[in-house]
């Protein structure tokens, strides 16, 4: 499992993958519990950060039925973490991905559980940092920030840098939200800096996904497009495709936040020197998020692209493409993605 964990935090997640399926054979070989639930954890945790988001699922289900925190609690001090609060933590993530953000809040829920039952320091210290996660993936800042402050007090308290380092980065995301930008894109900057002078890549491609679109709501739109090109470089060079979709829609929305906005001579319509590139980008992040089966994602992709035929008066294709997606969703209308999606979708219906 140590070698494991130090390939994933490096952002290898090939090479984790590959020692995830050794654990796991070696598990099934002598049928040990512990350590098919340790290997089930570890390729569901690995496997959402490739993208595959369904295999991932299975994997992390498999961990939550072998998990007993009674039998399994001395795992916690042996590996570091507890796998059933873990593995709850990142079912928690896939399910916001796939399109369950309310499912999302009841897993994070109960992680954060499970965490006060094993009463493990180092898994107290994560929950709560997943938990903030969950809440900004549904865009709720001040949710977000509350968590945020709950992982730097506890990783303050009892000295874990790591967990220092990721709860400022999320803080200052939040504060941003809520419209300190300078204050926020500061404590993301400090934080990244440390988080990857300290060796960690994984998840880089989402925080940089963060600190561009931050840049974008800010006015910094080509500042933004340097992020994006960062991030998905990285995704490029280390196959961590989770958040992949969502880089493009993000490069999309940027290039058209750089351009300018000219209305045509005859007709209604508008036009964008990037509009074409844009385009791409939104068709682009479609695909993606259409083939990981990631809901969540193809709901902002097919906004994005809706929002830029409404502007080309392309309204019947922009409500067509945005009513079959929104029309997938059984939950989660009270987030302010499906919120938008609702409104954008009544504006292209008058």
């Amino acid at each position: 499992m140590g070698l494991w964990v130090f390939y994933l935090v490096r952002g290898e997640s090939q090479t984790a993958y590959a020692l995830g399926e050794q654990l796991l054979r070696a598990a099934q070989s002598v049928q040990d519990p512990a350590l098919l639930l340790e290997a089930h954890y570890a390729l569901g945790d690995t496997l959402f950060w490739l993208g595959e988001l369904l295999p991932a699922r299975a994997h992390l289900e498999q961990s939550l039925a072998l998990y007993n925190p009674q039998q399994h609690r001395a795992l916690a001090s042996l590996y570091g973490e507890d796998a059933g609060v873990f593995s709850l933590a990142y079912m928690s993530w896939l399910l916001w991905w796939l399109g369950f953000p309310q499912q999302a809040v009841q897993k994070s829920q109960e992680a954060l559980t499970l965490a006060q039952e094993v009463s493990h320091m180092y898994s107290l210290a994560l929950a709560p940092f997943y938990a903030a996660g969950v809440h900004q993936l549904r865009r709720e800042g001040q949710a977000a920030q509350a968590r945020a402050e709950e992982v730097l007090a506890l990783a303050q308290a009892h000295g874990f840098p790591f967990w220092q380092t990721l709860g400022m980065f999320l803080r200052g995301w939040a504060v941003a939200e809520q419209g300190q930008a300078e204050e926020g894109l500061a404590q993301m900057h400090q934080s990244l800096t440390a988080y990857q002078s300290a060796g960690a890549q994984v998840g880089v491609s989402w925080f940089l996904g963060m600190l561009a679109e931050t840049y974008g709501q800010g006015g910094h739109p080509d500042e933004g497009l340097t992020v994006v090109a960062e991030a998905l470089a990285i995704v490029h060079t280390t196959g961590e495709r989770a958040w992949e979709a969502d880089l493009y829609r993000l490069k999309g929305e940027l290039l058209l936040q750089s351009g300018v906005w000219e209305s045509e001579r005859l007709g209604s319509a508008y036009r964008n020197p990037h509009a074409a590139e844009a385009e791409a980008c939104f068709h682009q992040a479609l695909a993606l998020a259409r083939c990981q089966q990631a809901k969540s994602l193809e709901l902002r992709a097919a906004m994005s692209l809706a929002r830029l035929w409404q502007r080309q008066s392309k309204r019947t294709e922009a409500r067509q493409l945005l009513a079959e997606i929104y029309g997938w969703f059984t939950e989660g209308f009270d987030t302010a993605d499906l919120q938008e999606a609702k409104t954008l979708l009544e504006a292209l219906g008058e």
